[in-house]
């Protein structure tokens, strides 16, 4: 599990490189948005292909799936085990907690929408946190990163129940500080 010396290194080691503009995490957090959309994009052209019968639909999904697999490259430099798979799977999860969310939010249903924007917003930060190295699989309590069955933990910030201690409030709480889409 983090400690907050392990957060405290990660966070020197971030400033560090901002500092030599070795990382250019608001680019990579755009980068990844459009890797999400990408991936909506293979399954809407499956789903069409299937429904249409019309296989030209999946040579077009192929092709978003080789632009997504570059654009990907570029945030997970050197992934470990199924750590590429589990990075892409994480921000599909995302994605979709993200629209179902939107949806409930259209039909009123805030309390449901908000539940699943925290639950998108964890999963997100997960993303980059193992692939900016702060989580160690094996280090931590989550089923589904070491090859076990279970569902997803309970998801949320200090106002969801999660603490600073907790994977997730410890993530969210660093990648925060770290990820920032308005920083040009």
């Amino acid at each position: 599990m983090l400690s907050n010396t392990d957060i405290q290194a990660f966070m020197a080691k971030v400033k560090a490189a901002e500092a030599g503009h070795q990382l250019d995490l608001s680019s990579d957090e755009d980068l990844s948005i459009a890797v999400m959309n990408l991936i909506s994009i293979e399954e809407h052209l499956f789903f069409t292909g299937n429904k249409t019968g019309k296989t030209k639909y999946f040579d077009l999904l192929n092709q978003a799936r080789e632009m997504r697999k570059e654009l990907l490259k570029i945030i997970i430099k050197d992934p470990e085990g199924e750590l590429w798979c589990t990075s892409k799977h994480l921000l599909a999860a995302s994605m979709r907690l993200f629209e179902v969310g939107t949806k409930s939010l259209s039909k009123g249903d805030k309390t449901k929408a908000t539940n699943l924007f925290h639950k998108s917003f964890d999963l997100y930060n997960l993303f980059w946190g193992l692939n900016l190295g702060l989580v160690k699989p094996k280090e931590t309590n989550l089923p589904f990163l070491k090859g076990r069955n279970g569902d997803l933990p309970a998801s949320g910030g200090s106002e969801r129940g999660l603490k600073k201690s907790d994977l997730f409030g410890k993530i969210n709480t660093v990648i925060s500080k770290i990820l920032d889409c308005c920083r040009e």
